[in-house]
């Protein structure tokens, strides 16, 4: 059994440190910590992986809050126009982020420095420095236990990557029902006040920023959908870029990742529970960036198809910059071009998955997505 404030007592111990700051943190730990033992079956391996997933985020917040008291003027830094990429899982997102953040104009949340941003990273020795070892390590360890992950995520220490460790320092993020079975969890999750969540991304991207430019970031996780209203709130001018692809298509894929890495921490193993689980969350998560789109308006989104990603990546992406006013130089073209000629689709292998493995049919997904596939291109 986990308990909160035994993990709390382990991120001291292994520190030395005592303030966690906010204690808006403390009743995400607790709903996690409940669901992790009455909802999510874990074995042995899961108990591993989620007490150091949970550690770590403890620890990350005891060292940030301890790097702002020695450093408060990092809290006088400002972000600007940082551009956020969201859309269904498995829609292309993760490569449009690393594309993006082949251009030297953007500053990228690197996986290294997302799980561990303590110290705060320096510019002349962030190619070099010791964590990226220790996140490659293991990154590779992961692939040798669970090889197949290969084929479904393309992952590097050095690359973009997503914003869940940042939002899981506040242990309020749907990314945690991605990785376990957590329904109570999930249920609460989707509704709960998600503006401190945000307010602390801030607070880490400033600290990232600090001793390493540039400061125009861009960031990404699908799971920003579900709270765009306390986005900008944190962030009032944030920029959008939304890849879109058919859900029918999108929902197969996205149901045999988690299934898959679901696996590695429990043996239960309920595929049509999970597709009908997924097929909600991820329908309300589009249904509520509609409707924030309808209220905050078209002009800072910027729409990217999946089909024309693949097929032109450097000419799609120069679309979605003149569409956000964003420069498009010279050395962008270059610098994503070399990229993407390094990461062609479809080279890390197949990712084999059928969607009525899930008790989903094509017809059955696209009803719960028939309002944004006739507001949308999403064919591909």
């Amino acid at each position: 059994m986990f308990r909160a404030d035994e993990l709390e007592d382990g991120a001291h111990a292994a520190t030395g440190l005592d303030d966690f700051g906010s204690h808006y943190y403390r009743e995400g730990l607790e709903r996690i910590v409940e669901a992790l033992n009455t909802e999510a079956d874990l074995n042995e391996t899961g108990k591993v992986i989620q007490h150091a997933t949970i550690s770590n985020a403890l620890i990350q917040r005891l060292k940030v809050e301890e790097t702002y008291k020695q450093h408060p003027e990092i809290d006088e830094a400002v972000i600007e126009g940082p551009v956020f990429i969201i859309g269904l899982p498995r829609t292309g997102t993760t490569a449009l982020s690393q594309l993006v953040g082949a251009d030297p104009q953007f500053r990228s949340l690197r996986m290294w420095e997302s799980q561990a941003p303590t110290p705060p990273p320096e510019a002349a020795t962030q190619h070099d420095d010791p964590r990226i070892t220790q996140a490659q390590a293991g990154l590779d360890m992961l692939h040798e236990m669970f090889p197949l992950m290969k084929t479904m995520y393309n992952s590097e220490a050095t690359a973009a990557t997503e914003c869940q460790d940042l939002m899981g320092m506040s242990f309020r993020t749907v990314h945690f029902a991605g990785v376990v079975r957590v329904p109570g969890y999930l249920e609460w999750v989707m509704d709960c006040d998600m503006s401190e969540t945000y307010s602390y991304h801030r607070r880490v991207l400033k600290l990232l920023q600090w001793h390493c430019p540039p400061n125009l970031w861009h960031l990404k996780t699908p799971v920003h959908m579900f709270s765009l209203d306390a986005l900008v709130k944190a962030y009032p001018d944030a920029k959008f870029m939304w890849s879109h692809r058919d859900p029918a298509k999108v929902m197969g894929s996205v149901c045999s990742l988690i299934r898959y890495v679901r696996s590695w921490s429990s043996d239960r193993d309920d595929p049509v529970e999970l597709g009908d689980e997924q097929l909600r969350c991820w329908a309300e998560g589009v249904r509520r960036a509609m409707e924030f789109r309808k209220r905050f308006g078209d002009e800072r989104f910027a729409d990217v198809s999946f089909a024309e990603l693949q097929v032109d990546p450097v000419s799609t992406l120069r679309k979605s910059y003149e569409r956000l006013g964003l420069t498009f130089t010279e050395e962008t073209r270059r610098s994503v071009q070399h990229w993407a000629s390094g990461h062609q689709p479809g080279s890390r292998g197949a990712h084999e998955y059928s969607l009525s493995d899930y008790g989903l049919t094509p017809d059955s997904v696209r009803e719960q997505f028939s309002d944004y596939l006739a507001s949308y291109d999403a064919t591909g």
